[in-house]
C-alpha cells in the first residue's frame, strides 16, 4: 500500500529542485524533537514532583521506569519490522497518534501499575520508536553523505533537549505536571503528524530517485553502495561485529541515562538547584549538536570503529567530571562534556550500521539493535540510584561503573566491518572501511 501511495507522489517529488531527501532529513529531524517527551532528560524534570505526589521513593521510582523501558525495549524489533514492511510514512503517523494518547495516560495516573504502564508507553514511543524510526529513514535517502546528513539529523534532538527540559520545567511550576503532560501531548502531535503526513516518502527508489539525489549511471562507487551488502538480520546477527557493537553502544545508553536521569539529585546532593540542573540540559543540548556534526564529518574520513573509541573515552572523561560539579561554572562544564560525547556517539552509531549492513532490512538489523540499547537505558538508572543510597555517594557509584565504557571501548576496536561473501560473514582489515 505504501509502494502505490509513492508512485502516486512521483511526479510532486521530482518536480522539487533540489533532492528531496533533504525535505525528509527535515520531517526526520522533527520527529527527533517530537520523541523530547519520552526521553529521560524530559522524564527526569517530571520525576520529583511526581515522586512527591504518588508518594514513591526514589529507588522505587527508578525500578518503575526500568521496568517500563525494558517492556519498550522489547517491542523494538517489532517496530523494526513493521518499518521494513510498512515504510515510514504510516509508521510516523502512527506513532505520532498514539505518542500523545500516552501524554494523556501519564497526565491521569494515580499509582504505580499506571505510572510503570505510563514509562512503558512514551518509551516504547518516544525514546524507541522515534529514535528508531527517524535514523533508518535519513539512511535509506544518503549514502555518500550519510555522515553529514546525520548530523544535521541530529539537529532535532539538540533542538528536543534544549527546549523540553526548561520548558517542561515552566510548565509544571504555572500549571503542575498533570497539565505539563497534556500539553506536551498536543505538541507531539501538532508538530509531527501533518509533516510525516504530506512530507515523508519511503525510499528514494519508490519515487524514482537514488540516494544523494541524482547519480551518474557510470558511478560505480556509488551504485556498489546502493545495491550491494544488504544484510537479512538473521545473516548480520550471525556476525561477530554485531555483537561487538551492541555491546559497544551499552555504555552510552546506560552511563547517560542514568546521569540525566539523576542529573537533579545529583546536583541538589551538592547543594546546587533543580533550576541548574534543567538549565544545563540547555548546555548539554547544543554541545551534543557540536560533536553530532564532529562526528558526521569524521566518520566519512575516518575508520568508524575507531571514532566509537574515541566517543567511549569521551563519556569516561565526563563521568570523572561529576567529582569536580560544585558550582554553576563546573556545572556547565560537565554538561559540555557528557553533551559533546552523547552527540558524538549518536552520529558514529547511526551511520555505522548502514555502512556495515547495507539498507534493505535496515529496520529489522536496527530493531534489534535499538533493542539493546534502550534494555541498556533501562537499567542505567536503576542500579545506579540503588548504589547512590546504598553508599550514600554519587561518586563513588560513578566509581563502580566506569568498567562499562572501558569494556565498550574494547568492543568498539574490534568491530572489524564484515563483508558478504556468498552467505559467509568475512571479518576484514582497515582498509575495507574506510
Amino acid at each position: 500500500m505504501t509502494d502505490q501511495m509513492d508512485k502516486l507522489d512521483m511526479p510532486f517529488v521530482q518536480r522539487i529542485p533540489f533532492y528531496y531527501g533533504w525535505i525528509i532529513l527535515g520531517v526526520s529531524a522533527i520527529a527527533m524533537f517530537a520523541s523530547g517527551p519520552g526521553q529521560t532528560y524530559s522524564v527526569s524534570i517530571f520525576l520529583e514532583p511526581m515522586r512527591s505526589d504518588l508518594g514513591l521513593g526514589l529507588t522505587y521510582a527508578a525500578g518503575l521506569y526500568t521496568l517500563g523501558s525494558l517492556c519498550a525495549a522489547t517491542t523494538m524489533f517489532f517496530v523494526g519490522r513493521l518499518l521494513d514492511r510498512y515504510g515510514a510514512r504510516i509508521m510516523l503517523i502512527s506513532i505520532s497518534i498514539c505518542f500523545g494518547l500516552a501524554t494523556v495516560w501519564m497526565a491521569n495516573i494515580s499509582g504505580p501499575l499506571q505510572l510503570f504502564i505510563g514509562f512503558a508507553l512514551i518509551r516504547t514511543l518516544g525514546q524507541g520508536s522515534l529514535s528508531l524510526i527517524p535514523t533508518t529513514l535519513v539512511s535509506l535517502w544518503f549514502v555518500r553523505l550519510r555522515g553529514r546528513a546525520m548530523a544535521i539529523h541530529s539537529l532535532g534532538s539538540a533542538f528536543s533537549q534544549a527546549i523540553f527540559p526548561p520548558f517542561i520545567h515552566m510548565l509544571i511550576q504555572v500549571s503542575g505536571w498533570r497539565n505539563a503532560w497534556l500539553v506536551l501531548g498536543g505538541v507531539i502531535i501538532g508538530v509531527l503528524f501533518l509533516p510525516a503526513l504530506i512530507l515523508v516518502r519511503r525510499t528514494p527508489e519508490s519515487v524514482g530517485l537514488l540516494p544523494d539525489g541524482k547519480i551518474q549511471e557510470n558511478d560505480s562507487t556509488q551504485t556498489s553502495l546502493v545495491s550491494n551488502e544488504d544484510w537479512t538480520l538473521s545473516q548480520a546477527i550471525r556476525t561477530k561485529t554485531m555483537w561487538y557493537l551492541m555491546f559497544a553502544s551499552v555504555s552510552a545508553s546506560f552511563i547517560v541515562t542514568a546521569l540525566i536521569f539523576l542529573q537533579v539529585s545529583l546536583f541538589e546532593s551538592k547543594g546546587l538547584s533543580a533550576e541548574l540542573a534543567a538549565t544545563v540540559f540547555t548546555v548539554i543540548a547544543p554541545m551534543s549538536l557540536v560533536g553530532a556534526f564532529v562526528g558526521g564529518i569524521l566518520v566519512e574520513r575516518i575508520i568508524s570503529r575507531y571514532l566509537l573509541v574515541f566517543g567511549q573515552i569521551g563519556l569516561v572523561v565526563a563521568m570523572l567530571w561529576t567529582f569536580l560539579v560544585g558550582n554553576t561554572l563546573e556545572a556547565v562544564l560537565y554538561g559540555g562534556i557528557l553533551g559533546f560525547s552523547t552527540g558524538f556517539l549518536m552520529t558514529v552509531n547511526s551511520v555505522i550500521w548502514p555502512n556495515y549492513y547495507g539498507r534493505q532490512y535496515l529496520g529489522s538489523i536496527r530493531g534489534i539493535a535499538t533493542t539493546v540499547t534502550i534494555a541498556a537505558a533501562a537499567l542505567g538508572p536503576l542500579p545506579f540510584a540503588f548504589l547512590t543510597e546504598l553508599l550514600d555517594s554519587y561518586s563513588k557509584a560513578v566509581m563502580i561503573f566506569l568498567i562499562l565504557p572501558g569494556l565498550c571501548i574494547v568492543a568498539s576496536a574490534m568491530a572489524v566491518k564484515p563483508v558478504f561473501v556468498q552467505g559467509a560473514a568475512i571479518m576484514l582489515g582497515d582498509k575495507s572501511e574506510v
